[in-house]
């Protein structure tokens, strides 16, 4: 008769205190070491693109709520004719007649900038085949003012860790 096996085989006690913990899970990755270096590369510009234009977004609107201005380039002070060159100007006046308003142009390229940052996030989570609640932190790093620098550095040792425990889980071909 044929002696049945359990389904999970005892430890030996001299292997488990050998191994990391990280080197006795099975990891198999998205893709090859290089392509995650370069998701890495890209996620890490992104992440300190979308931060900075957080913290500018973050300034124009305390300008804008707070204190009532917008802060404008160029264009002609419609009061006095003057060329305006750059400076505030009252949020609800139209005192300046043509140039170009940096504050919508700060939310603007902040939102598009979001988007390519999130198309990074995607990118190595894909790759680093993690949970969807490490995507969901990722995204939130280009909401949360100075969060993106925080999860960037987490995420960038992570990976790397994680790169250096499991050498073999890249191998695709």
């Amino acid at each position: 008769m044929i002696e049945p096996k359990p389904a999970i085989q005892p430890e030996q006690s001299g292997e488990s205190a050998s191994k990391p913990a990280l080197a006795k899970k099975k990891r198999r990755f998205g893709g090859t070491t290089a392509q995650i270096r370069s998701a890495l590369k890209f996620y890490k510009v992104m992440a300190y693109l979308t931060g900075t234009m957080l913290l500018l977004l973050c300034a124009e609107l305390v300008a804008r709520y707070v204190f009532g201005v917008y802060l404008f380039a160029g264009g002609t002070n419609a009061i006095t004719g003057q060329p305006f060159g750059f400076g505030f100007t009252d949020a609800e006046s139209k005192s300046v007649l043509g140039g170009v308003n940096v504050s919508i142009t700060v939310l603007i390229v902040h939102g598009w900038m979001y988007v390519i940052y999130l198309i990074s996030n995607f990118r190595l989570w894909s790759l680093m085949r993690w949970p969807f609640l490490k995507l969901v932190l990722l995204a939130l790093g280009g909401v949360v003012p100075l969060m993106s620098f925080i999860v960037e550095k987490k995420f960038h040792s992570e990976v790397e860790m994680e790169l250096a425990a499991h050498p073999q889980a890249s191998k695709r071909y």
